[in-house]
């Protein structure tokens, strides 16, 4: 499922953060038994339920009526090993066939439940994380966490239901290859990643996808569907006391997993040398991507990296802009990180203009990065984007939905708080910072390049 949420202007609920700094004093701190409260940051407020180790974060504002409840589980993608590669992404298409609780014969489904009050749900699956949410307003909270919680250990999981989302999770997966860029940035992710499990793709293979057994979808969803394995967030129109009261209600009789939710201990072994990949197949118009290992999302030099790839790509003012689209190599040209719990992946690509080469766009990105590398970036230029980053990151703080989105991939990263100081972190970095980081993680010898040459091309040709 796809992790899009629109809602009405009459939906919208914006969060309102407080001071950045941890608060060392509550002014009126929820007692409610049974919870351990954690630590404040920017208007959340974490606990953990004692009886099982479910986290709880709770993020009041009573700008609009609604409530977005979210569950994220730490499990995604990375947690797959071959034979199981897609089993997280099933698995969260086949919690939305019932539990014991709460199902079609019932009446009381997730779908028949929102569609009867007006609520928005969906879930969506990553590399590191499973999430599901629904906005919801306020008065209908109590009847959302109740399948919430019921789904979490009462889940059905039903060979004929496996059947069917397969071939919906084959669909998506077929149509994802039906676009060349899609598969050229899987085939890059592949040979970047060489032990790492980010190596395969989310959706997982074709193979696994059909052939999975239901039963090693009991074993996935035993493994990591436990408390002590999620987070629950609460953003919106809320009193905190009532809600960590009906978050106990509801999955307070939970115990904590049986067994430890296993580590994922892999490492990514040192790469030797660039390395290349060239794909094939029919289209119009090639694209070049060259990518980089950098950090995982929560290290220190992610804020820099940041900024470098909004002077590089954001705006008619970019790097990239002026050094590609404008000289006719490209359409589009972008960088960005994809930031993960373990090594992250830095790209940059170009989709090529007509009658411009593969090899032209490589060189021109290159050079561009070299610059950065070699002359630095001006005072002008970081401030340019630091005020073009606060605009969009305000954007996508717009609305109790977005809000809990957002703090869900910083659950994902491992550190729920970067929400609240990655921006700060942000308008620390300076020019040298900028400069020190291109140097540091743009090396050829750590690069992975992918082209998508269309059939029709030839590989190589022009300069």
């Amino acid at each position: 499922m796809n992790p899009k949420v629109t809602l009405s202007a009459a939906g919208m609920a914006c969060l309102v953060l407080a001071s950045a700094a941890p608060s060392s004093v509550r002014a009126a701190e929820p007692t409610v038994a049974g919870y351990t409260y954690v630590k404040s940051l920017g208007g959340i407020d974490e606990y953990q339920l004692d009886s099982n180790g479910l986290t709880v974060l709770l993020a009041p504002d009573h700008s609009a009526p609604v409530v977005t409840f979210q569950v994220t589980y730490q499990v995604g993608s990375r947690n797959e090993v071959t034979g199981t590669t897609g089993a997280t992404h099933i698995l969260e298409h086949m919690m939305f066939k019932g539990s014991e609780g709460f199902n079609d014969p019932k009446g009381n489904s997730v779908k028949q439940f929102l569609e009867r009050v007006g609520g928005q749900f969906n879930a969506s699956t990553s590399v590191d994380r499973t999430n599901y949410f629904a906005t919801i307003g306020r008065d209908n909270l109590e009847g959302y966490i109740a399948i919430e919680a019921d789904r979490m250990r009462h889940l059905w999981l039903r060979e004929t239901d496996r059947q069917s989302e397969m071939t919906v999770v084959r669909n998506e997966y077929e149509r994802g290859k039906n676009d060349p860029d899609n598969v050229l940035m899987e085939e890059v992710t592949a040979a970047a990643y060489v032990a790492l499990p980010y190596h395969h793709p989310t959706i997982g293979w074709k193979s696994d996808i059909e052939h999975v057994p239901i039963a090693k979808l009991h074993d996935f969803y035993d493994t990591f569907y436990w408390p002590n394995n999620a987070t629950v967030t609460v953003v919106g129109d809320i009193d905190s006391a009532e809600t960590l009261t009906l978050i106990k209600k509801y999955y307070g009789g939970y115990p904590h997993s049986p067994q430890p939710i296993p580590s994922m201990y892999t490492e990514e072994p040192a790469q030797t040398g660039a390395r290349r990949i060239i794909i094939k197949r029919p289209g119009e118009l090639g694209t070049v991507v060259i990518a980089h290992k950098v950090p995982n999302g929560r290290d220190a030099d992610q804020p820099a990296l940041e900024m470098l790839d909004a002077i590089l790509s954001s705006g008619k003012n970019a790097r990239f802009y002026r050094a590609l689209v404008d000289k006719g190599l490209a359409l589009s040209a972008g960088a960005s990180t994809d930031l993960h719990r373990d090594l992250s992946l830095h790209t940059v690509y170009a989709a090529l203009a007509p009658g411009a080469t593969q090899a032209q766009a490589e060189k021109a990105l290159l050079a561009e990065i070299d610059k950065v590398k070699t002359g630095g970036v001006t005072a002008e230029e970081v401030s340019r984007v630091k005020q073009q980053f606060i605009a969009a990151d305000a954007y996508k703080r717009d609305g109790t939905a977005a809000i809990a989105g957002e703090i869900n991939e910083w659950i994902a990263v491992g550190d729920w708080t970067l929400y609240v100081t990655f921006p700060q972190k942000v308008e620390q970095v300076t020019p040298a910072d900028v400069q020190r980081v291109a140097k540091k993680y743009f090396d050829e010898d750590q690069s992975t390049t992918g082209w998508f040459v269309p059939a029709m091309q030839q590989a190589g040709k022009g300069s």
